[in-house]
């Protein structure tokens, strides 16, 4: 109890956790607003896209659960600063397997409500092209 109570002192002065190793990460903040982009691109935000979104942050970044409402803001305002194309320049430099990883991320949040809309695979499609990822690399099991 006595820890739980000097993290949330630690969190008021140095802020939320999550958002910090958002924050401190270029890559990771690119990602995850690619991501988040991918469950806005058909225009509506299903429960199943954020539930795949919200495991993706925990499983493959470790954010903390109680971080992910704190880091959604965060990429809500740093969003508006940043378009498709700077997030993707990111990863351009970065080693074929992490690009892969985002883009099997951001099929699987595409995927999540079992519906592919036309504008979630353009999306898909752009970012593929931009990574010079083949969409065979999307579907293929990660080794």
């Amino acid at each position: 109890m006595a820890f739980a109570l000097l993290d949330q002192i630690r969190s008021i002065f140095e802020g939320d956790p999550g958002v910090r190793k958002v924050a401190d990460d270029p890559v990771l903040s690119a990602e995850l607003l690619m991501l988040f982009r991918m469950i806005l691109a058909d225009g509506t935000v299903s429960e199943s896209e954020m539930a795949a979104f919200r495991r993706i942050c925990r499983e493959a970044f470790g954010i903390p659960e109680a971080s992910i409402d704190s880091v959604i803001e965060y990429l809500n305002d740093f969003g508006y600063e940043t378009n498709s194309s700077q997030a993707i320049a990111q990863f351009r430099d970065l080693d074929v397997e992490r690009r892969k990883l985002l883009a099997r991320h951001m099929a699987e949040i595409a995927k999540a409500d079992s519906q592919l809309a036309g504008t979630e695979m353009q999306l898909l499609r752009r970012t593929l092209d931009l990574l010079d990822i083949s969409p065979a690399d999307v579907v293929k099991p990660e080794s």
